[in-house]
């Protein structure tokens, strides 16, 4: 079968994957109420588009932590690449490079940090911090994060506590931790995950770390003026692709109230659900300054490896130029709220 888009993706996937993967790669919390609407949040938006603007030339480019970007896709930070494919994060970040795509490399990664840094330092990283009760040991992975050349530090915050992630509970996996220091085991690392969390710490990283601090697992305009006021450059709006706390809202839902908040004061990035060229122009219409995909870039691993990711970037870059386009908004830093409306196809029920 030729696989002409990500759902095409998704699909094969499904068919490469042992069940444990499978379980881990494609399941959310509870009744996985907020893992379906992600994808149907986006669909509940229809496209108001414009004609006779001239969009021979188009230009997806965004400025993100003060840098010009060529797109506004960045590949969110997933655990255990290596699940999906021997070639783990180095693999993905292949893709990245090959793409100009930024990678955020999750805390939890098959591989250490350094060693995607050294394998391909051409891919424009950034790391996903969870915060530890052992504060050395986070200290110590944001120090292997500077040394890498990693740009940006994203301070995930909606894990103080596992979700229900009941298909996980039933096919538990078993894999290596990159950034395990030699003296835990992956267990005790994973436990060290601080449930007592607060804003403090967040303004204690923003000063101890050259690096911008981009706080993700924002879903509230309150909580995203809170990081600002405690030293972030960003927020991700998320929900943890459904995996933490089930019924709460979707990206596509909660991301305009935070860009009213504080989008004009920090970089706001979005993620969640994003299966579509169009869903990206959607998230920059509401006011995103750019939006993380996580599954499909494993789907694409899983599939065919560092070409198969990198297959599933391009076919989402170029349905996202295509769509530019079509919706007479040649220049995607120029979207706004005037080209989408609530789509009337749709009801409230997902």
């Amino acid at each position: 079968m030729s696989l002409i888009s990500l759902a095409d993706y998704e699909q094969a996937a499904r068919e490469q994957l042992d069940p444990a993967a499978e379980a881990y790669y494609f399941g959310g919390a509870a009744d996985e109420i907020t893992l379906r609407d992600n994808v149907a949040a986006w669909r509940r938006l229809a496209i108001r588009p414009r004609v006779l603007v001239g969009v021979g030339e188009r230009d997806a480019g965004v400025t993100l932590l003060g840098r010009r970007r060529r797109h506004p896709v960045v590949i969110a930070p997933m655990a255990l690449h290596g699940l999906a494919h021997s070639g783990a994060e180095t693999a993905t970040a292949q893709a990245a490079a090959a793409t100009d795509s930024i990678m955020c490399i999750s805390t939890f990664s098959s591989q250490p940090v350094g060693a995607v840094g050294t394998a391909v330092p051409e891919a424009p990283c950034w790391f996903q911090l969870y915060v530890f009760n052992d504060r050395g040991v986070g200290r110590e992975l944001v120090a292997r994060a500077e040394e890498s050349g990693c740009e940006a530090l994203v301070v995930t915050v909606d894990l103080a506590l596992r979700g229900a992630r009941e298909r996980e509970i039933r096919t538990p996996i078993t894999a290596d931790l990159g950034n395990v220091p030699a003296t835990m085991s992956a267990e005790e690392f994973i436990s060290l995950v601080d449930a007592d969390l607060t804003w403090k710490d967040i303004e204690l990283f923003a000063g101890e770390t050259s690096l911008p601090v981009i706080v993700k697992g924002i879903l509230t305009p309150e909580d995203a003026r809170l990081a600002l006021l405690h030293g972030a450059q960003g927020v991700v709006v998320s929900n943890h692709g459904g995996r933490q706390l089930d019924t709460v809202l979707s990206g596509a839902d909660a991301l305009p109230a935070v860009v009213d908040a504080v989008g004009a004061d920090l970089d706001v990035l979005v993620d969640g659900g994003i299966r579509r060229g169009t869903d990206v122009l959607k998230a920059l219409a509401l006011g995103a300054s750019a939006v993380m995909v996580g599954r499909p870039v494993l789907w694409g691993l899983a599939v065919d490896g560092s070409d198969g990711a990198r297959r599933v970037l391009e076919l989402l870059l170029g349905e996202l130029d295509t769509a530019l386009g079509l919706a007479g908004a040649p220049q995607a830093e120029a979207l706004n709220r005037s080209f989408v409306t609530r789509a009337p196809w749709v009801g409230d029920a997902t």
